[in-house]
């Protein structure tokens, strides 16, 4: 008896939980805030946020490409920007083995432009400037510390 009300709570639980995954998000003071969210029935399609509804974040592509000559002697760098859907995201990029993470902002008064800043442990950083032209593409220009620049390509596949 005792046996079977154990396996219907765990069977409830793994029902309850398929049905959601995990997001972590930063909170006003840095810490790491544990949010989930309903995924759709097997099968069906995967719902679009709308900018400014609160709704769940989206992961975007980046690919740099080379705008000098210094920045040709790495190539095509990759990356990953996640967009909150509130006028903030996540950047991180791998460059020349260091693992480069930070964030997006959205400029006040200008809901499609934005600047992305990113810093490694080892010292390395980045700045970019981008615009987007809908919550999932976008386009601009990246500078490194070591003076490398590169045209930036969000979103697509």
């Amino acid at each position: 008896m005792r046996f079977t009300r154990i396996s219907i709570a765990l069977a409830m639980v793994t029902v309850t939980l398929s049905a959601c995954y995990i997001v972590p998000v930063s909170g006003p003071d840095g810490a790491m805030i544990y949010q989930s969210y309903p995924l759709p029935p097997v099968g069906a399609p995967m719902p679009m946020p709308q900018s400014g509804s609160g709704s769940m974040p989206a992961v975007l592509n980046a690919r740099l490409y080379p705008a000098n000559e210094l920045a040709t002697q790495t190539g095509v760098v990759v990356g990953t920007v996640t967009n909150m859907m509130t006028g903030k995201g996540r950047f991180q990029v791998n460059y020349l083995g260091e693992v480069l993470s930070g964030e997006a902002t959205r400029v006040s008064n200008d809901e499609k432009r934005g600047v992305a800043s990113a810093y490694s442990p080892k010292g390395m950083y980045m700045s970019c400037d981008y615009q987007m032209n809908t919550p999932y593409q976008g386009a601009g220009h990246c500078t490194f510390s070591n003076g490398a620049a590169y045209q930036l390509h969000l979103g697509g596949n």
